[in-house]
């Protein structure tokens, strides 16, 4: 298995490259169009294309989790009946990396586009609304994941997961963060695709909905078998 220290490095990486990419295309949307409909269109779009990508390059040496949720599910799922997921000791190490890698991420955006460095999200983005959209948009990032990996189909995984998050940022009122290190990142850029810090706490709490809700179809729908692995190997 890789290093812990290498697949850290690429679980930074890549979601510092996911943030980026994230908000980046938000600020490049707005900057090109005053339509709302235009502007998230360009947005998913870039982040459809560009999760794929990330996750392809990124998948055989940290699993490309990039989001402490699908982390935490691949410690979940593989704890027994053998250990075949992350350690929790692991995840903690990959979550750290992630917030740290979305961060570093949207202070690049924002350089990029000659904006402050840091600059906090004044979008407020809370209502039980949006918290209903970001439980249903996790749940179904990581039931899509699990159940690729436990039908053999991995190597859909890059297109399936990039096509969910690009739908998902339309069928659902909050546009689908999905994911509490990106929602962290995210407040630190006044942008399109900023939330306010105030509006952190109630993202990510409806995220860890969306993962126990998640966990309970999987245990209903798809258990896994003796003969397979438990864990999810997960992908976003």
């Amino acid at each position: 298995m890789t290093a812990l220290w290498r697949r850290a490095a690429a679980e930074l990486t890549g979601t510092a490259a996911l943030v980026t990419t994230v908000v980046g295309s938000g600020i490049m949307a707005q900057r090109l169009s005053s339509d709302g409909a235009v502007q998230l269109l360009a947005n998913s779009t870039a982040t459809v294309f560009g999760l794929a990508v990330l996750i392809a390059v990124f998948g055989p040496i940290s699993g490309a989790h990039f989001n402490p949720v699908v982390s935490l599910a691949d410690w979940w799922l593989g704890r027994k009946p053998q250990r075949t997921g992350l350690t929790f000791a692991e995840v903690g190490v990959y979550c750290l990396a992630q917030v740290t890698g979305a961060i570093f991420g949207a202070i690049v955006a924002n350089l990029m586009f000659d904006l402050t460095a840091v600059s906090f999200s004044h979008t407020t983005r809370t209502g039980a609304h949006l918290w209903l959209a970001e439980a249903v948009a996790t749940t179904g990032l990581v039931v899509v994941i699990v159940s690729l990996i436990r039908h053999g189909r991995t190597a859909v995984i890059p297109a399936a997961v990039g096509a969910y998050i690009g739908a998902a940022y339309w069928f659902t009122s909050s546009t689908s963060f999905a994911n509490p290190a990106v929602t962290i990142g995210r407040a630190f850029t006044d942008t399109y695709a900023g939330i306010s810090p105030a509006g952190i706490p109630g993202f990510v709490a409806a995220q860890g909905i969306g993962l126990m809700t998640a966990l309970a179809l999987i245990a209903v729908l798809q258990p896994a078998t003796h003969t397979e692995s438990a864990a999810t190997t997960p992908r976003a």
